[in-house]
């Protein structure tokens, strides 16, 4: 495996420790810029806003661009907002900063998986990919306990900080280790109408809208998550980085059994995902005994990435397999969950039901994207009625997994 493979999952790990870090942050960030706690959490929908905004407009727009050089500016505008971002006096800088920052992030998204692919043979793609995404777990892991703890102690500032510091570390590896490259061929002559003409298939917007309901059915609680188990479940402050790491444990489990399940089996896949959710969500809900909700989001994270996997397969299946803005849009429709969820359980707080609220509030966004699903399900079996069987001469397309 190319060394640059394994610098550009490094880079991911800056980004996505930036991404979820604030859930830790919350309190600490409320307190010092003088908002309400449901305020600070849409710092998290920003975040999503300019991913749902970036990751389409981007994966076009940088099609033409040499890679290496989009990566570099790319990864210097993220870090340059976290700086401002680290210096900002108020909310409301602190809060066009996350935008810019998603922004870059979605186009480094969208840039390294295509510099990723090139660098390895085809045979290879898959576990390069692997490399790359293996960034994300690793900062539900480390990265965003780590964010957290060093935002308790230290100030949420020293946390943006650190975030910057190892974005710059993330230059000099793309700068020593990515080769130049330019777009391929095949790639320059993208039709961009072509591409648009899959969104016309209704079952294609299904699809995203069942990633969308579930990423929300997570983020409701999970952008809530330290002051439910502090204040509602006696969590000490200091416990929840260890807790963020046992979601990040969750995490890699669910995301390595629900790798494995997706291709064959994507609907009971994401029936078991979203079922064991649901089930963990409302033991938050009732719950005021710290160990019951500890294990309870250990369960909620290797559920949420369980489903992952089949959430894509689904997705580029009802799609044919190949559309590029498909790609795109499913990291905006994870980012649409992002967005929706936080704002929905901030409402619930703000409403004054209390922070147990939101897992109730993830609950019913859960109950939603199984009602969706079942439709898709529907849907599904009703076309393989009228579907011929395959010939032995057909290939069978296996859509890979973001």
């Amino acid at each position: 495996m190319p060394l640059a493979v394994f610098v550009l999952g490094l880079s991911i790990f800056a980004l996505g420790t930036s991404e979820f870090m604030i859930t830790g942050l919350l309190p600490g960030m409320a307190a010092d810029l003088g908002v309400s706690i449901p305020d600070a959490g849409l710092l998290i929908s920003a975040f999503a806003v300019g991913m749902v905004v970036g990751a389409p407009l981007l994966a076009v727009g940088t099609l033409k661009l040499p890679r290496r050089t989009t990566l570099l500016a790319l990864l210097a505008v993220f870090a340059g907002s976290h700086v401002v971002g680290a210096l900002a006096p108020g909310y409301g800088l602190l809060f066009a900063t996350r935008i810019v920052s998603a922004l870059a992030c979605a186009g480094f998204w969208a840039v390294a998986a295509a510099t990723t692919v090139s660098l390895v043979p085809a045979a290879r793609r898959g576990r390069a990919l692997a490399v790359l995404v293996g960034g994300l777990t690793v900062a539900n892991i480390a990265g965003v306990p780590a964010g957290t703890f060093l935002g308790q102690h230290a100030g949420w500032r020293t946390a943006f900080w650190a975030v910057a510091a190892l974005t710059v570390v993330a230059v000099a590896g793309v700068l020593a280790f990515v080769p130049r490259t330019v777009s391929d061929s095949s790639a320059l002559r993208v039709r961009v109408r072509t591409e648009l003409r899959v969104f016309r298939n209704g079952r294609v917007w299904l699809a995203l809208g069942v990633i969308a309901l579930t990423q929300a059915m997570v983020f409701a609680t999970f952008s809530y998550l330290a002051p439910l188990l502090t204040s509602a479940d006696g969590l000490p402050s200091s416990g929840v980085p260890l807790v963020l790491v046992l979601f990040g444990v969750g995490a890699v489990i669910g995301i390595l059994a629900g790798g494995k399940l997706a291709d064959g089996r994507p609907f009971p896949t994401l029936y078991g995902s979203l079922g064991l959710a649901v089930a963990a969500l409302i033991a938050l809900a009732v719950t005021s005994d710290t160990v019951v909700a500890v294990v309870a989001v250990l369960v909620l994270g290797a559920a949420a990435f369980a489903a992952n996997p089949a959430l894509n397969v689904r997705a580029y299946s009802v799609a044919g397999g190949s559309s590029t803005l498909v790609g795109a849009s499913t990291t905006s429709g994870f980012n649409v969950g992002n967005t929706a969820g936080p704002w929905a359980g901030g409402v619930a707080i703000n409403a004054g039901l209390g922070f147990p609220s939101v897992a109730w509030v993830s609950v019913g966004l859960g109950g939603l994207a199984l009602t969706a699903l079942t439709f898709a399900l529907r849907l599904q079996r009703s076309d393989d009625a009228r579907r011929p069987a395959l010939s032995p001469e057909e290939p069978v397309i296996r859509p890979a997994t973001r």
